[in-house]
């Protein structure tokens, strides 16, 4: 086989369609019955610049502002060489999905923390499960191997660290090997083992998971017995949104749109135009790991339009009551410091901790108890710029590639600096950069 994928997420499914564009036979093992990983779980936001849809929408935008904003976002930690391959990979891969059929669009009506123009695609139900599910279909029509119940337990390198194919165990036991020329690692992070998050992110130990649990590391711990070069293992996308205890997303829009996160006492704890994946920590501080979403009728409407959030309000997260005594009473705190936190959130006021509001909230109030969350890690293999393995005197495994939340990603370390849809952007945009690189040394040869 000359090209085979470890793992059906959209970093692998992304790498299959664009090979087999280009005439390449792959084959995808997806330890899941199908491919979803963590992309499944999120919105499905993929930032772009200067892609056919926004310039046929007449936004003005350029790949160096992306990678500016990805980089101001990182407080300039991120690695510059692979924030500037997957921005510009990223943009060929939507307008090539476009064309074969995936109906982006670009949300509207709101900026997240970090982004300066409208550059986020989606699909029009806003999930990323129906993004993978359209990426399924596609990779499929293109004549794709993808196998199910095939999770990859051996990874075979030579002597001489070429990669020669892996071994993967199949539903009833047993391991089958395959030779492959070229192999790609798209398995996601270590968010879902428990060991590992400990003790790369000890602040995030006790931190509900909610990315796939089918990120349990394998990639890093294949690198480590490699002796790979690893980098920013101890970064990470958290979210301080977490709907608790019904185990749901509320999506930051609220927030960029005039919302406030309150504490069990009645108080506001940080600007939340800061972004969503430091918030996670803030919210973990807070009496009770829990913070309280409040907003009104305007962001209610807002927030209808997204699935998660219905999803919420069908299980019964939301609550709703007519003035600030009966909120007070629902968090359980003193209605004064409450009132005093209100008064605080007035058009044009700007307050101790930097934030500028745009509007008041007016009664009725509505609210939802949140905790933080754990996403998915941001560290892992490092990579050159078409995201060849590292090994540890820096030369490249030039058969063996690592993209999405197997390698390194463009956040920088820690949790405050992920810019919103810097996963997809890796995946997505990791994905075709591989692709078109395999492509071309197969040509050759």
């Amino acid at each position: 086989m000359p090209v085979c994928i470890v793992g059906g997420g959209a970093c692998g499914l992304t790498a299959a369609i664009a090979l087999r564009s280009s005439g390449c036979d792959v084959l995808v093992l997806e330890r899941d019955a199908s491919g979803t990983g963590s992309t499944a779980l999120s919105s499905g936001f993929i930032p772009a610049a200067q892609t056919r849809l926004q310039k046929a929408l007449g936004i003005e935008d350029s790949q160096q502002s992306l990678i500016d904003d990805v980089m101001n976002k990182a407080h300039g930690h991120a690695p510059l060489h692979l924030v500037k391959a997957y921005v510009a990979a990223v943009t060929p891969a939507i307008d090539a999905l476009e064309k074969m059929g995936l109906p982006f669009e670009i949300v509207d009506g709101f900026l997240y923390p970090g982004h300066s123009v409208r550059r986020m695609h989606t699909m029009p139900e806003k999930t990323g499960a129906t993004f993978m599910t359209r990426l399924a279909q596609v990779a499929q029509d293109l004549g794709a191997d993808v196998l199910g119940e095939a999770r990859v337990c051996e990874l075979w390198v030579n002597s001489n660290d070429k990669v020669l194919g892996v071994g993967y165990v199949r539903p009833d036991g047993t391991i089958e090997h395959v030779a492959s020329q070229f192999v790609l690692l798209a398995c996601n992070g270590f968010g879902g083992n428990t060991e590992m998050v400990k003790e790369l992110l000890p602040e995030m130990a006790n931190a509900v998971f909610a990315g796939h649990q089918g990120n349990d590391g394998t990639a890093i711990q294949w690198g480590r017995q490699l002796g790979l070069q690893m980098g920013d293992l101890d970064a990470y996308q958290g979210h301080g949104s977490w709907v608790t205890p019904q185990g749901a997303l509320m999506t930051w829009a609220f927030i960029m749109e005039g919302g406030i996160q309150v504490n069990a006492l009645g108080k506001r704890f940080n600007d939340e135009t800061g972004g969503y994946s430091e918030a996670a920590m803030h919210v973990l501080n807070q009496p009770g790991s829990i913070a309280w979403n409040v907003f009104d009728a305007p962001l209610l409407t807002l927030l209808r339009t997204f699935p998660d959030f219905r999803d919420a309000e069908a299980a019964g997260a939301l609550r709703t009551v007519q003035d600030v005594p009966a909120l007070a009473a629902l968090m359980g705190c003193d209605v004064d410091t409450l009132l005093a936190t209100l008064h605080d959130v007035q058009a044009g006021h700007t307050d101790a901790m930097g934030r500028t509001f745009s509007r008041a909230l007016q009664a009725p109030y509505h609210a939802m108890k949140v905790t933080g969350a754990l996403f998915h890690t941001q560290g892992g293999l490092e990579v050159d710029a078409v995201c060849h393995v590292l090994k540890a005197d820096g030369q490249p495994m030039h058969n063996l590639y690592a993209a999405g939340g197997a390698a390194r990603g463009v956040s920088g370390r820690g949790a405050d600096g992920y810019l919103a849809g810097n996963g997809l952007l890796s995946a997505v945009g990791g994905g075709w950069l591989v692709a078109q690189d395999i492509a071309q040394q197969l040509k050759v040869a």
